[in-house]
């Protein structure tokens, strides 16, 4: 499990340590970055996640499940679902990039202290490769 943040544009911007495939993304995103989010949040940048991480906290804008009592969801909750998932994607494209682009990271059964490194080495070059620096 990694958790990573990724630009609006979907450049990967940083990815976390590894944690065990068991940890769930919520707690691993305590664990690693929710104090930071919730940093920006304050300064007024918003953070676009999805459903697995309901209940993160403040400025952490997760879609609205559908209610366990099978009821539709209302028309304007189902419009703001929509757009947070449709803006959602481009920073999904982070991930892809990673992913897609080292293909390493397709199929890796390194150690999780090595996935660290590679996958963080991956990042540097991924930066490297679009121009990005800090």
């Amino acid at each position: 499990n990694i958790q990573a943040l990724s630009a609006p544009c979907g450049l990967p911007l940083w990815v976390s340590d590894v944690e065990p495939g068991s940890v769930h993304d919520l707690t691993a995103a305590r664990t690693h970055v929710l104090g930071a989010l919730y940093k920006a949040a304050a300064d007024g940048l918003p953070t676009l996640a999805d459903s697995g991480y309901d209940g993160a906290g403040i400025g952490i804008l997760t879609p609205v499940k559908q209610p366990a009592d099978g009821r539709p969801l209302d028309v304007d909750t189902r419009a703001r679902n929509a757009l947070l998932r449709a803006l959602r994607c481009l920073g999904e494209r982070g991930f892809a990039l990673l992913t897609q682009r080292w293909r390493i990271l397709q199929r890796i059964t390194a150690s999780p202290s090595r996935i660290g490194d590679i996958i963080k080495a991956a990042l540097v070059l991924t930066h490297f490769e679009h121009g990005y620096s800090t």
